[in-house]
C-alpha cells in the first residue's frame, strides 16, 4: 500500500488562507469577513447547521467558487496567480460520491490515478483495505450508498496532493470505516498534510493540531 509522502513544507506552515470571505446565496448572506486558514499538519473541521454554509465555503477554499469578497491564498501567494500549483495539490472530494457510476471500482480508480498522472498500482489491495473485497468488477450503481463512498475515498490512498477538502466525507460510512479513514487522516497529517472538511460526525481521533470554524445559520 502506498504510504503518505513527506512535503516540502517547514512544519506548522500556513497551506492556504482565506481573508475577509463573503459568500451571498439567493440574497442571503451566509457569511461574511470571514477569516479562515490551514497549516501543514493541521486538521481544520468546519461545523454549522445546514444551510450555514458549510458547502460553499468548503467550494470557494477549492476555487470551484467565487466569493463575494475577500482572498484567497496558497502557500501566501493569491490563489489566482498560483492556481496551477494549488489544483495540483489539492484533493477535493464533495458530499456526492463523484464517481462514474456505469464504472466499475477498478475503472474509476484507474481513471482517477491516470488523470492524476500517477502509475497503476495493486487496486485489488487497495479496495480489500477499504472493505470491497469481491466488489472490483461490479458497476458502481450496483454498489449501496456506503460502498460507494468507499471508491470515492479510495483518492485518498494514492493522492499525492497536500491539502484534502472534504465535505461530509463519513457519510453513509459504518463506524468500522469512520475509524479506519480517521487513521488514514491521522497519517497523512503527520506526514506534512492538512485536512479542511465538514461533518456532522464526532471525530474519535485526538489529532495533534486540529481546530474547529463554527458557521452561524444567517437568517
Amino acid at each position: 500500500m502506498i504510504k503518505p509522502q513527506m512535503f516540502a513544507v517547514s512544519a506548522g506552515q500556513i497551506i492556504l488562507q482565506g481573508t475577509a470571505l463573503s459568500c451571498i446565496r439567493q440574497d442571503r448572506v451566509l457569511f461574511e469577513q470571514l477569516d479562515v486558514s490551514v497549516r501543514s499538519g493541521e486538521l481544520l473541521q468546519i461545523a454549522g447547521k445546514n444551510g450555514a454554509g458549510k458547502s460553499s465555503l468548503l467550494r470557494i477554499l477549492a476555487g470551484l467558487a467565487q466569493a463575494d469578497d475577500g482572498s484567497l491564498y496558497y502557500l501566501q501567494q493569491p490563489i489566482a496567480r498560483v492556481y496551477a500549483d494549488y489544483a495540483a495539490n489539492l484533493c477535493y472530494i464533495g458530499h456526492h460520491s463523484g464517481i462514474h457510476e456505469q464504472l466499475t471500482a477498478l475503472e474509476n480508480i484507474s481513471f482517477w490515478r491516470a488523470a492524476s498522472g500517477i502509475a497503476p498500482a495493486d487496486d485489488f489491495a487497495l479496495l480489500a483495505t477499504l472493505g470491497l473485497a469481491g466488489l472490483e468488477d461490479v458497476p458502481c450503481r450496483m454498489l449501496s450508498a456506503g460502498q460507494q463512498r468507499r471508491v470515492s475515498l479510495a483518492r485518498l490512498w494514492f493522492t499525492n496532493c497536500q491539502l484534502w477538502i472534504l465535505d461530509e466525507p463519513f457519510t453513509a460510512l459504518d463506524q468500522a470505516a469512520i475509524a479506519m479513514l480517521q487513521q488514514h487522516f491521522f497519517a497523512h497529517l503527520q506526514q506534512g498534510g492538512a485536512i479542511i472538511l465538514t461533518t456532522h460526525q464526532s471525530l474519535s481521533v485526538a489529532f495533534v493540531h486540529q481546530s474547529k470554524l463554527e458557521l452561524a445559520y444567517r437568517w
